[in-house]
């Protein structure tokens, strides 16, 4: 959920000697751009998207041996009108005990798993078509086994130094928020990408990371049986489940103001929720949205707090309420000789700023993504540490 992360180190592990394990998608996919005649590479089509993908994916490794893991996966849809989602399921891996639910009410969802050949697919029947303005969300879980991404290893590799009952899992993941569970009593050797890790309450370990490209990211862990007695967590959750993107759409320099506009999931319980963002940004005209209906939710004050009223309360670890917060800010940024300066603390993990026509973007003090949408030059910024808030500073000159 948003917001609430506090401060942890990133974990990087240290990598051992890989084994690999050929699989589709790995390391060796074609560069998106695809290749000239000469394997020269072509440039990638220019980024568009103010933010990065919203899926997140978790991977729970089962009983080593049985070389399979449990997904749970939670997906959106945003074509208006649509009325299922389909999720694929991987060429050569095997899709059983599927579950899908609705997280706005964290009941069961129709569905059908479709098998025609190597290909496999769960289609979510949605319970009304998804509205203009709203997102249609599912949550999945499913077992995949597949014996190419999850090895037990015997003797025959102690000349690498593993033993007997080590384990690996190695998959090339392209989404965005990940996660993946070690079995009950591993403990890790090695990951070859650098994560927050946690203990949960029932002693697993688990690594979550983001990969902000969207692109094939291949990770191999490595992972042993241990006798450690593992505490679970306390003071923070896997940072990366936290979905929330907050826009600054910077107005026209004159004006000095910018619309903000934050989409984030809540799932702390009860019907009356806090809308955090009003809570360091004083919006003007703030409106709150749920976008599983797109209906405007009512507001009212409570102390210092601004809540909201959700429709339907939220009472299991299922749900979650998907809200849209849109205002606008009077201190917005200076012009000064036709360079233009945002100087502010940002919170969340994902913060967009999106400049005004005829301005070119000249430094960032954080590191950001570039790119250009309808016509306008954005930066993007992705906050890999566990520390909520964190200083942008962005200059722009003026087009001639």
């Amino acid at each position: 959920m948003l917001a609430r992360r506090t401060n942890l180190a990133v974990v990087a592990l240290a990598v051992m000697p890989s084994l690999t394990i050929a699989q589709r998608g790995g390391a060796n996919s074609p560069f998106p751009g695809g290749e000239n005649p000469d394997g020269s590479l072509k440039p990638t089509a220019r980024l568009t998207r103010l933010f990065s993908q919203d899926a997140y994916t978790e991977y729970a490794l089962l009983e080593p041996g049985s070389e399979q893991f449990r997904i749970r996966y939670l997906t959106e849809e945003t074509r208006p009108g649509s009325t299922e989602l389909v999720n694929a399921t991987r060429g050569g891996s095997e899709g059983t005990d599927v579950e899908v639910y609705d997280p706005r009410t964290g009941k069961p969802m129709p569905f059908t798993y479709e098998i025609q050949g190597e290909t496999h697919a769960i289609h979510a029947k949605f319970a009304s078509p998804v509205p203009e303005g709203g997102i249609g969300r599912v949550l999945i879980y499913k077992t995949y086994k597949d014996p190419r991404t999850y090895q037990v290893y015997n003797e025959a590799n102690a000349q690498y130094g593993i033993q007997p009952g080590d384990i690996s899992w190695v998959r090339s993941l392209a989404g965005y928020r990940l996660g993946v569970i070690l079995p009950k009593g591993y403990s890790f050797l090695s990951s070859s990408v650098a994560a927050q890790m946690s203990t949960l309450a029932d002693g697993r370990i688990e690594l979550h990371f983001a990969n902000p490209s969207g692109l094939s990211n291949p990770l191999t862990i490595h992972a042993r049986k241990s006798t450690a007695a593992p505490t679970p967590t306390s003071g923070y959750t896997d940072m990366f489940f936290d979905d929330v993107k907050t826009l600054y759409d910077l107005g026209a320099p004159e004006t000095h103001t910018m619309r903000v506009e934050q989409i984030y999931s809540d799932d702390r319980k009860g019907r009356q929720l806090p809308v955090d963002l009003l809570s360091y940004a004083a919006l003007k005209d703030a409106i709150v949205t749920d976008l599983d209906t797109a209906k405007p939710l009512a507001t009212s004050k409570q102390g210092n707090a601004t809540m909201v009223k959700l429709d339907v309360p939220i009472e299991n670890d299922k749900q979650s309420a998907h809200l849209k917060v849109v205002g606008t800010l009077d201190d917005g940024y200076k012009l000064s000789n036709d360079v233009l300066t945002f100087d502010r603390t940002v919170k969340g993990l994902r913060n967009t700023v999106l400049l005004p026509a005829g301005f070119d973007v000249t430094s960032t003090s954080q590191s950001g993504t570039v790119g250009t949408y309808q016509g306008r030059v954005f930066v993007a910024f992705v906050n890999l540490n566990a520390e909520n808030s964190y200083h942008v500073v962005i200059t722009a000159s003026r087009k001639k």
